[in-house]
């Protein structure tokens, strides 16, 4: 559903390349407090589990997914668990308020993608960009100047100036992002707090989704007869009008004023194709008729001569048409199956006779 190229039920390069970058990003650079999840030691922990789900793929899947998942986590509430002894208790919403998993640090990937062999550099590149670029570079970092991963695709060499170039756009961008995902969380908690939309209803008024959806414009309906009026005096009236029903064919009529239907009636150049193929398709028969008539007299040549496939002195080979075997009649095959079948009728009765 996000990209054509995208097969049901089969990973392509892409999505398995973006799966181990977000793992890489976001498990190994250790920004989730794991200690936070353990339950009881050794025994009980809680799993946390990330799906990224495509919509529209419109290039910079990356950093799109990277956002993504960062701010599922922020937002994500565990529920609230208190052990006595050996008994643990999981508590309901409506008992005690969710607990928010633990972030340290929010990484966060910038893709920069090459042209010309580096000559020339874009940050975050479209789909059809994607398709023409020459490398990509992918940087995780977050808003302490941590970089967490790196990774560099395509066929290319980079030199240690671009590296730090890019490194220094990132930390700009990861400074950008990460101030806007901790307003849209805080408003966000406020509104929940305050019983108001949040969400995915929050979005459906704001048009938020729609993003491809016109404003609504006005339309002047202010003198619409004078304007129609215009328009039909300005026309140019039929050449013919014919009041009363017209008789094409038997079974056929035209109903209501207007011009005379010529649907039927061909013009002069359909006419003459349709005289040439009449013409082609009558010689096409004569000549058909020919060669079987050409056939069944050399065939009967055939019958009475013999035919000689070699003229030499030496060897001369001779092929003699076999005698035809005398046809069997319908009637003759009827009179052997009615015996055929009489006899293994008599055969079963004495059988039935014989038995005690």
């Amino acid at each position: 559903m996000a990209a054509p190229g995208f097969e049901p039920g089969r990973q392509s390069e892409l999505l398995v390349k973006l799966n181990r970058l977000i793992e890489r990003c976001l498990r190994n650079s250790k920004c989730i407090d794991t200690e936070s999840l353990c339950v009881v030691a050794g025994e009980k922990v809680w799993q946390i589990r990330l799906d990224l789900h495509l919509l529209n793929h419109d290039g910079n899947i990356i950093d799109a997914a990277s956002i993504a998942g960062i701010v599922a986590l922020c937002h994500f509430r565990r529920p609230d668990v208190s052990v006595q002894g050996e008994e643990v208790t999981v508590y309901t919403p409506e008992e005690r308020d969710p607990v928010p998993l633990s972030i340290h640090h929010m990484p966060i990937c910038v893709s920069f993608a090459f042209f010309q062999q580096g000559t020339y550099l874009l940050v975050d590149p479209s789909e059809r960009e994607e398709r023409v670029m020459d490398g990509v570079l992918v940087i995780a970092m977050n808003k302490h100047r941590e970089i967490c991963t790196i990774q560099s695709s395509g066929g290319i060499m980079l030199v240690k100036d671009q590296v730090l170039r890019c490194s220094k756009i990132t930390a700009v961008k990861v400074a950008e992002i990460t101030e806007l995902i901790q307003k849209a969380l805080e408003n966000d908690q406020k509104v929940r707090k305050e019983g108001g939309k949040f969400g995915f209803a929050e979005s459906i008024p704001n048009q938020k989704i729609t993003a491809f959806k016109m404003e609504s414009a006005a339309v002047d309906t202010n003198n619409v007869e004078e304007q129609a009026e215009e328009i039909i005096t300005k026309a140019d009236p039929p050449s013919e009008v014919f009041a009363k029903p017209i008789l094409h064919t038997p079974g056929t009529a035209q109903i209501g004023e207007g011009i005379e239907n010529s649907w039927e009636n061909l013009e002069e150049s359909e006419k003459e194709e349709a005289a040439e193929e009449d013409g082609e398709s009558e010689a096409t028969a004569f000549d058909y008729q020919k060669m079987e008539s050409e056939d069944t007299s050399m065939m009967k040549e055939t019958k009475d001569k013999t035919t000689v496939l070699s003229s030499s002195e030496e060897d001369d080979v001779v092929i003699l048409e076999p005698q035809e075997l005398p046809r069997k009649t319908r009637a003759q095959t009827n009179l052997k199956e009615a015996n055929t079948s009489k006899k293994a009728f008599n055969k079963k009765r004495k059988k039935k006779r014989a038995a005690p």
